[in-house]
């Protein structure tokens, strides 16, 4: 999946630094990112390149020894040979570390943007010398990143599983029922509400498959397989969904995709793996 990038490990530690001559910078517009391809690889710009039409670079992690920042632009002047990339699109050329190291990236660049100043008093926050968090000086207010759990659900009757199709939203292939969790709500609870919200159905035996963190939403999403109670016969959530259907194994015309949870899921399923 998106995360496994061994043999090379993402710290989670705030270690801060300043940022070398070649140090891997991330600047955001929007949901875009600033990249360029150099034989056929997507490279960063490196602070080098940056210093002189920049502000002063965020630390933001490390994967091994390598130490990433993020960087804003102080005029519209990008680069030579760089441009803006959709931060979700074609992944051709992207390693599965520079990949997971761009939504990480974009995780952090939002909640640092969201949270300039405090929503306790106004105050402007400031970074943590510490702690990846920030602190209001005026009233003692720690924020840390927000991390919104999300649940993925694999509704399976004997050899059929339930897929779906998202409505009125970029991403048209195949899926799993999914939803957020609700304050005060079990992530159980949360699977068996989403079901019923989305496709009518009841369901026992939910087991707890993986999870996966997905920093372009900011969300930690926690897959689940769960077997069908009762009738199969779909309600479905129009508002939510295009599509929901019953497919059996053979039917499951899904390829490996070595990225999403999601698409774990499907394939642990069409292989015999999980029922």
């Amino acid at each position: 999946m998106l995360q496994d990038i061994a043999p090379r490990q993402y710290h989670v530690e705030y270690t801060p630094c300043a940022p070398s001559e070649e140090s891997p910078c991330f600047v955001f517009r929007g949901r875009k990112i600033l990249e360029t391809l150099r034989d056929g690889a997507v490279c960063l710009p490196a602070w080098r390149e940056l210093r002189d039409r920049a502000g002063e670079p965020r630390f933001l992690f490390r994967i091994d020894d390598d130490a990433f920042f993020q960087a804003e632009l102080t005029g519209a002047e990008v680069p030579a040979g760089y441009d803006w990339r959709d931060l979700r699109g074609d992944r051709g050329g992207k390693t599965k570390t520079l990949h997971f190291a761009e939504t990480t990236a974009y995780h952090l660049s939002v909640w640092y943007r969201d949270n300039r100043f405090c929503g306790r008093c106004g105050g402007e926050t400031r970074q943590d010398a510490k702690e990846r968090m920030l602190r209001c000086p005026n009233c003692g207010n720690m924020i840390f990143p927000r991390i919104a759990p999300a649940v993925i659900v694999a509704v399976t009757d004997g050899d059929r599983l339930l897929m779906t199709r998202y409505r009125g939203r970029p991403y048209k292939g195949l899926a799993l029922i999914a939803g957020f969790n609700e304050v005060g709500e079990t992530i159980e609870d949360t699977v068996r509400r989403e079901v019923m919200e989305e496709v009518g159905l009841r369901v026992t035996d939910i087991r707890f498959c993986g999870s996966q963190p997905w920093g372009s939403e900011a969300n930690l999403l926690l897959g689940f397989f769960a077997r069908l109670e009762g009738s199969g016969e779909i309600r479905l959530d129009r508002a939510e969904l295009s599509q929901a259907a019953w497919y059996a194994r053979e039917e499951i015309d899904v390829a490996c995709d070595d990225y999403s949870l999601t698409n774990h899921m499907m394939i642990a399923f069409k292989e015999g793996r999980w029922t």
